[in-house]
């Protein structure tokens, strides 16, 4: 085994969270920084292309490739979840769209317990790791945005027809439009905000770890597995990591940091110990820490989508006949980042209510110009038509899952249950979606536009047929976000400052600590809570704090703990 000196801060997880944490904590120059990300460097050209979203999703170097077990209401499939396994994670392979959530979703999180987590206290954060392009073409730009963070946010510099028509087609069904999802006003219909510079990619790994690679206190180790936490008593002392087929150790001198991801997280600190004892001890990993919570509170939006067979042409298809657009937008992209391909795909969307009642909007819209085709990983349909795919959303299902063990090896996928539609509410929200869905897609924009309804279908019109086609069909929308949630009750496994409860020197910073799922696409979110992370723990850094009793047990989960 060979091993490598020791460091201030190890954080484990090149993803969004660990990116930004990486650049946070090296900033000063004060402190040691090692960051461990098991996939390789963001060097794929595809990643950088804001089009290249389907060859990265269909990687098996880049992408982790989960699956689900088979979900009992979605018709007993195994479901498909693409996770980035590269430097920027899932910002590196996502469709790029900028979305915060709703201020309620933070005041939520404050009513819990969450101090410190309200929509007054995260604003600063979003802020902060901002550079808005359309600062000031946006209604209180300057009050809900940011200029001169690492974060790129800019506007299409190409738009596809069909989102023009689609934001025409919103305004007739009688939705307004929103000109930034972001700021005062959340509902409507509109064009995202993109995380892009220069018509490309700006991942977190672009925007927060490449230009800080030169700093001689930041060391960052690709393909580097992490295999479990090493622990002293109740201290996380150190990682575990294999890399080329040989393990090492890494030590922290203040911090063990997992940023892993909803996924990842929960499952390094089962296989280091820390979870449901019960469960450790059936794989024969030795308990270290009871905590109930760990892979617990899963949750994930799940998206139904109403495909349309187009007849303008203005989809994406790998059909011959668009040879000679695609040769076009190469050159466009080559020779000056614009056209077609600087295009994230879901540049037009919305948020609205299910019904007029709801305080808050409760669906989200991503329209594509293309026929679904199970995440790219089938590309047979792009072949053969031209198409435009309305997703819907729910924003907050009610149904919870769990991340668990497959085995003690760490190289074995761990066993994801997400437990969709384990409720009628979350069922009856999405059946209510596709028929507004429809009501937009039928608006006189979309007529020139218009061949046939491919999915659903003209034959499906019933409540109970919708619902048949959501459990055939319904897939997830890469929102998995509360396995190791925030707060103060036996199940949480976090406390406000994102400290282990029970443990020293450990803390999880990434949207496993979201104690519910915000209503919108995630990566913006967890960048927010990666930096107001690193602000947590350099004043901790500076306080002198990382005694063992610093994070300690909920007292509902006292009895629960080393008996």
């Amino acid at each position: 085994m060979s091993g490598d000196r020791s460091y201030d801060f190890l954080i484990v997880g090149g993803g969004s969270a660990g990116c930004v944490l990486a650049n946070r904590l090296s900033a000063s120059g004060k402190w040691q920084v090692l960051l461990l990300e098991a996939g390789p460097a963001d060097s794929s050209p595809f990643i950088h292309m804001p089009t290249g979203i389907i060859p990265v999703i269909r990687s098996n170097v880049l992408n982790w490739k989960f699956w689900t077990t088979p979900q009992q209401s979605c018709g007993g499939r195994p479901m498909f979840w693409p996770r980035g396994r590269t430097l920027g994670g899932s910002s590196s392979i996502n469709a790029m769209c900028y979305i915060r959530g709703h201020a309620w979703d933070y005041d939520h999180w404050a009513s819990l317990g969450n101090e410190g987590w309200s929509y007054k206290d995260v604003l600063p954060y979003f802020r902060k790791m901002e550079n808005f392009e359309a600062i000031d073409k946006v209604p209180g730009g300057r009050e809900f945005h940011g200029s001169g963070g690492p974060l790129n946010v800019a506007e299409h510099r190409f738009v596809n027809p069909l989102m023009t028509a689609f934001v025409e087609a919103g305004q007739q069904a009688g939705y307004k439009k929103t000109a930034d999802f972001n700021g005062a006003q959340q509902e409507g219909i509109g064009y995202y905000h993109v995380m892009q510079k220069d018509g490309e990619r700006c991942s977190n790994a672009r925007g927060f770890l490449t230009p800080v690679l030169d700093r001689p206190n930041l060391k960052v180790i690709t393909g580097a597995h992490a295999a479990r936490v090493l622990f002293e008593g109740k201290r996380a002392v150190g990682v575990r990591y294999l890399q080329n087929g040989r393990y090492a150790e890494a030590m922290a001198r203040k911090e063990v940091i997992l940023s892993a991801g909803a996924i990842g997280s929960p499952q390094l600190l089962l296989l280091s110990g820390v979870g449901p004892r019960a469960q450790i001890e059936q794989h024969g990993i030795q308990a270290v820490h009871e905590l109930p919570g760990v892979g617990e509170n899963l949750q994930d939006h799940l998206d139904i989508h109403v495909t349309w067979e187009e007849k303008t042409r203005h989809g994406i298809s790998l059909h011959w006949t668009s040879l000679w657009r695609s040769l076009k937008s190469l050159f466009q992209y080559l020779t000056g980042r614009r056209g077609e391909l600087t295009s994230n795909l879901a540049q037009a969307g919305g948020f609205v209510k299910s019904d007029p009642a709801q305080a808050i909007p409760d669906l989200q819209w991503h329209l594509v110009p293309f026929v679904y085709s199970n995440h790219g990983q089938d590309l047979t349909p792009l072949f053969k038509y031209y198409a435009f795919t309305l997703m819907t959303c729910f924003l907050r299902p009610e149904s919870r899952g769990t991340v668990r063990l497959a085995s003690s090896d760490p190289l074995a996928p761990p066993v994801i249950d997400a437990n969709y539609l384990a409720t009628p509410r979350d069922m009856d929200a999405l059946v209510k979606g596709v028929r507004l869905a429809r009501q937009v897609l039928e608006q006189p924009a979309f007529a020139p536009h218009r061949l046939q309804e491919m999915e659903p279908g003209a034959a499906v019109q019933s409540d109970e047929q919708i619902r048949e086609f959501i459990r055939r069909r319904a897939e997830t929308v890469y929102h998995p976000v509360g396995t190791c949630k925030m707060g103060s009750d036996g199940m949480a496994v976090v406390d406000p400052r994102l400290r282990v409860h029970g443990l020293a020197g450990l803390r999880v910073v990434d949207a496993s600590v979201m104690p519910t799922l915000i209503g919108g696409n995630t990566n913006a979110p967890t960048t927010m809570i990666a930096e107001r992370a690193a602000d947590l723990i350099l004043q901790d850094a500076a306080l002198g704090v990382g005694m063992p009793d610093y994070a300690p047990v909920p007292a509902a989960a006292d009895a629960m703990v080393e008996k």
